[in-house]
């Protein structure tokens, strides 16, 4: 009975491990995804596209992936592109689309607070105030 029992437990854990590990390679898959539709967007000069692409690959977080870091540059690269060029509403997308993000990957760890102070002060600054109804 005691051979069973921990025959039924050893494999019930390599069981739950092999789908924890399936779980993070799919994820990181789909994030390698994401943040090449990204690249290959930007290269073709369509912004929203690429914020799309990127905005995902965080969305998709897994810790200690290099995208994750990598998607948040290019959102802020491409907001201050797009700031310099006169393009506001679409920078202000850009912002908003890595600080919310980031607000979406919360759980027990908080990743990119610094991320989201930046943005914020961004948003602040490049936002127009609401003019009151007459």
């Amino acid at each position: 009975m005691l051979d069973r029992t921990k025959t039924v437990i050893v494999n019930g854990v390599v069981i739950a491990l092999l789908a924890l590990f399936l779980f993070a390679a799919s994820t990181q898959w789909r994030q390698w995804v994401q943040y090449n539709r990204g690249e290959k967007a930007l290269t073709t000069g369509n912004y929203m596209l690429a914020i799309s692409g990127f905005e995902a690959a965080i969305h998709m977080y897994t810790p200690l992936s290099p995208l994750v870091e990598r998607s948040a540059v290019k959102l802020w690269t491409i907001g201050e592109y797009l700031e310099a060029h006169g393009d506001t509403e679409k920078a202000l997308i850009a912002y908003r689309a890595l600080r919310s993000s980031f607000y979406a990957t919360h759980g027990l760890f908080h990743p990119g607070l610094k991320w989201i102070a930046d943005c914020d002060a961004k948003i602040r600054s490049l936002a127009k105030p609401v003019q009151p109804a007459q």
